[in-house]
C-alpha cells in the first residue's frame, strides 16, 4: 500500500501546472453615432456650462461622427472654452473605469479642419483626467511650434510639468480623416504610447516609459474629447472637431505583461 501511496503521490507532483491564461485585447467599448447618442455613447457632457451661447447645441450626433462645435462667443470661465465629452459608457447606468495597474489601448479616428488651427496659448482635442478637478495625466494640443502648426501629445507628471511624447506638422492632416491610438498602463510606473497614422503611413509612433498615470488614491481614470482652448491667442475662428470609430481594449489575462504584445 505504501508503495501505491508513493506512486500516486510521484504521479501528482509530476502534472504540469495549468497554463495561465494569455494576454490578449479585449474590446471593451465601441460605440456607434447611428444606434447611441452622445449621452449614451458617453459619461458625461460638457457642453457649454457657463450657458454662454443659450439655445445652441455644441455636441452631437453628425452623420456617422460625434462632432463638438466651438464658436468665438463660448466660454467655460472668464479666460477659455470648454465643449467635451468625458467617460466611456456602456448603458444608461453603467460605465467603464480605468483602474490602478490596467492596460488600456483607446483608438479612433478624427477630423481636423482647417478652421480649428493651433494656438499660442492651450487648444487640447483630447486628454486623460481623473474624476474632479487638477492637470491632465496626458494631452493631446495644438500648439504652434517655432512658427509651425503641430499637433503633439504631452506626458503630465505629479508636479504639472509636461514631457512631450511625440508631435508632427499639423497642415498636412487637417482636412482629412487620421488614425490615431493611446496606448497606457495605469501605474505609477506605467507607459504611454501614441501613435498618429494617415491612411497606411504612420505619422507618430512614440513611447515614453517610466510616466506616473496613477496619483495616489485615484478613483479611476477617463479619457476627455472635445475642444478645450484658451482664449488668450489671436485669430480664434468659429470651428468644429469630428471622432468616429471609438474603440477601447482592455489587456486582460493573467499573464498580461507591461508591454503590449501587439502592433495596433
Amino acid at each position: 500500500m505504501s508503495g501505491v501511496l508513493a506512486a500516486l503521490a510521484l504521479t501528482a507532483t509530476a502534472l504540469p501546472a495549468a497554463p495561465a491564461s494569455a494576454a490578449a485585447w479585449t474590446l471593451r467599448w465601441n460605440p456607434a453615432p447611428s444606434d447611441d447618442s452622445v449621452s449614451e455613447a458617453f459619461e458625461g457632457i460638457e457642453d457649454d456650462r457657463a450657458d454662454s451661447h443659450s439655445g445652441a447645441t455644441h455636441i452631437y450626433v453628425s452623420g456617422d461622427a460625434y462632432r463638438f462645435d466651438m464658436h468665438t462667443q463660448d466660454r467655460d470661465g472668464d479666460d477659455r472654452q470648454r465643449n467635451e465629452v468625458k467617460g466611456m459608457r456602456t448603458s444608461g447606468s453603467s460605465y467603464l473605469k480605468i483602474l490602478e495597474n490596467q492596460t488600456w489601448r483607446i483608438s479612433y479616428q478624427m477630423y481636423i479642419p482647417t478652421s480649428l488651427d493651433a494656438t499660442s496659448s492651450f487648444t487640447h482635442i483630447a486628454q486623460m483626467k481623473v474624476p474632479g478637478s487638477g492637470a491632465p495625466l496626458y494631452t493631446m494640443s495644438l500648439p504652434i511650434s517655432g512658427g509651425t502648426p503641430k499637433i503633439n501629445v504631452r506626458y503630465w507628471d505629479e508636479a504639472e510639468q509636461t514631457h512631450e511624447v511625440g508631435n508632427t506638422n499639423l497642415t498636412p492632416i487637417q482636412g482629412k480623416w487620421v488614425n490615431t491610438t493611446f496606448e497606457f498602463k495605469a501605474s505609477d510606473n506605467g507607459y504611454l504610447r501614441w501613435t498618429l497614422k494617415d491612411g497606411s503611413t504612420t505619422l507618430v509612433d512614440k513611447r515614453m516609459d517610466g510616466t506616473d498615470l496613477w496619483r495616489g488614491d485615484d478613483e479611476y481614470l477617463r479619457p476627455k474629447w472635445g475642444i478645450y482652448r484658451s482664449i488668450n491667442s489671436s485669430g480664434l475662428q468659429n470651428t468644429y472637431l469630428l471622432i468616429r470609430n471609438l474603440q477601447a481594449h482592455q489587456l486582460t489575462g493573467a499573464s498580461a505583461p507591461d508591454l503590449d504584445p501587439v502592433t495596433p
